[in-house]
């Protein structure tokens, strides 16, 4: 059994208040992209996990896949486990939840590999477990994120039709990193109203709080964003905690070659 676990952008992202337990409390808009990896899992009688394409850093009993699969194991008939196999396409430390994704399909795909028969909330409550992005892939579907990034509202949001273009210059940013760039402090304005407005009224109103001080600190980021609106898009952000960078298109641009030397995906939403 295969499945394509799919990267998401932040439409807006503001780091509202640190917490007691030592987490962010946020608010941003997650919307899935069709940037993928490539997950499959079959049947076997002991389990094993290998990954190819992009190399995955660290001790493979911290991959969020194999994490998932314990959490999954006591549903998971005895006798029985998954030999899993994960080709990674979406780059990683780049603010699109490729890691978080693999976690959260993996519990799907376990689940209904082996009938173990639990709920779409208790895969929620499992993804949490698994971190913060982790539940939103579950749905996988446009919502208005907060709370530490596990609560989610459903939004009336449909970008089909535009064209996406995300720049990956290869620079590694960490969780911490980021956070300690920033104050938190409250927005001026909701985000989720904000998001009913036109796409052009974006570039104005919407912003990733994270972007301006990593900018400063890597200004290949904002030369791509630049770059992005330079080549027409009607909005252009950083994701996440970066370092990717995303443009929205009406129309599919030339890219004139640009770009080249990063990853870069490219296609309708």
């Amino acid at each position: 059994m295969i499945c394509f676990p799919n990267a998401k952008i932040n439409i807006g992202l503001n780091i509202v208040e640190k917490r007691e337990d030592g987490f962010h409390n946020i608010e941003s808009v997650f919307y899935p992209i069709k940037w993928c990896d490539a997950l499959e899992a079959v049947k076997s009688d002991s389990f094993e996990f290998k990954s190819t394409g992009l190399e995955i850093p660290g001790d493979s009993e911290n991959n969020l896949i194999v994490k998932a699969y314990k959490l999954l194991e006591k549903h998971i008939p005895n006798g029985t486990a998954p030999k899993i196999h994960l080709h990674k396409v979406i780059p990683m430390g780049a603010g699109l939840g490729g890691g978080s994704a693999d976690g959260a399909f993996a519990l799907k795909l376990l689940n209904e590999l082996f009938n173990c028969g639990v709920k779409m909330t208790q895969l929620q409550k499992l993804a949490a477990e698994l971190g913060s992005d982790c539940p939103f892939f579950i749905e996988n579907k446009p919502v208005y994120c907060y709370d530490r990034g596990i609560k989610f509202e459903n939004i009336d949001l449909d970008l089909s039709g535009n064209y996406m273009v995300c720049v990956n210059p290869g620079i590694h940013i960490s969780t911490a990193e980021a956070y300690g760039s920033i104050t938190p402090r409250k927005p001026k304005e909701n985000l989720t109203q904000l998001i009913t407005n036109p796409l052009s009224e974006w570039k104005s109103s919407i912003f990733n709080d994270f972007e301006e001080p990593l900018s400063k600190k890597y200004p290949l980021i904002k030369d791509i964003k630049n770059g992005l609106y330079d080549l027409g898009a009607t909005y252009a952000s950083m994701t996440g905690s970066g370092s990717t960078v995303y443009g929205i298109f009406k129309t599919k641009p030339d890219l004139q070659n640009q770009f080249q030397q990063f990853s870069v995906y490219e296609g309708k939403l």
